[in-house]
């Protein structure tokens, strides 16, 4: 054992109220929300957007993000259970021969919540006429933050974490019986995260240069999704069936996005991507309620 290694047996659980638990991860969960509406209500403010388009916005990213992020891991990691279970996709619960038993939402993929955001953009774009690729450039930035916030929910839950290591910083998961120091590839994803935030930050309001519409959605489309991409490779197999695979199921996932990244870089160089943000259009719609 490595005598740098650090111990790590934090209770996910912060307190219960009879039979129901308050988590560490659900509360960060809460605080990614509370995170992001602060940095959007900041760049809202700057671009003179009223607030209460913002406000509206939260209702479909919550749902975007909580509905893609569960149905996608029912999808991608446990359909053969889901399959035959549809009613707990969307239900805290487990239910059996036996009865019900209380579970909460174990199970929330990452590149589910990419694809319920962008879905969720898609619609409220339509609904207040911002336009998607604009808010898209700087929703991204509060996803970064967001997604580190929930990737501590993990440490706090000792989940998702790496292969046995002999670097100093490797944690000892007590609570999950390990005595082997691991890759905490959680930290690892929340600091790549944070920095990719701050970057696309100072990208987004530089006062003097300012990229093409559509460059920072690329741009942090390729660095997250492919820090994600390598820091897999440091990651235990979260299911038995990827123990066979070239490429895990992350990785899998991962590159459709990197792609993605990598076209609006390119093209949105050469033009704007989308529609341009319409002040006097929003002014006459807010102004009409």
């Amino acid at each position: 054992m490595n005598l740098l290694s650090v111990l790590w047996d934090v209770s996910p659980v912060i307190f219960r109220l009879g039979s129901m638990e308050i988590r560490w991860y659900g509360i960060l969960f809460c605080f990614a929300f509370i995170i992001s509406y602060y940095l959007l209500k900041k760049l809202y403010q700057k671009d003179n957007i009223s607030i209460s388009y913002l406000d509206k916005l939260i209702g479909y990213i919550f749902f975007g993000v909580f509905l893609g992020a569960r149905v996608g891991h029912c999808l991608f990691y446990e359909f053969s259970y889901y399959s035959h279970n549809l009613l707990e996709i969307l239900l805290p619960f487990r239910i059996s021969a036996d009865g019900w038993r209380f579970t909460g939402f174990h199970g929330l993929a990452s590149h589910g919540a990419a694809i319920g955001i962008l879905i969720a953009v898609v619609l409220y774009a339509k609904k207040t006429k911002i336009p998607a690729m604009w808010l898209l450039d700087r929703l991204v930035i509060a996803v970064c933050f967001a997604g580190a916030s929930i990737r501590l929910g993990n440490l706090m839950n000792s989940e998702i974490y790496g292969s046995p290591t002999s670097l100093p910083w490797g944690f000892i998961f007590l609570r999950d019986n390990s005595l082997t120091p691991c890759h905490p590839t959680q930290l690892y994803e929340a600091f790549s995260y944070i920095l990719i935030g701050v970057i696309l930050y100072l990208l987004a309001t530089h006062k003097t240069k300012k990229l093409h519409q559509g460059s920072i959605f690329g741009i942090f489309l390729t660095s997250l999704f492919g820090v994600r991409f390598f820091v897999e490779f440091l990651k235990n197999v979260q299911e038995s069936w990827e123990s066979e695979m070239l490429l895990n199921m992350g990785q899998i996932l991962s590159i459709p996005f990197i792609i993605l990244g990598i076209f609006f870089i390119v093209f949105s160089h050469k033009n704007d991507i989308g529609k341009p943000l319409n002040l006097k259009l929003l002014n006459q719609k807010q102004t009409k309620k």
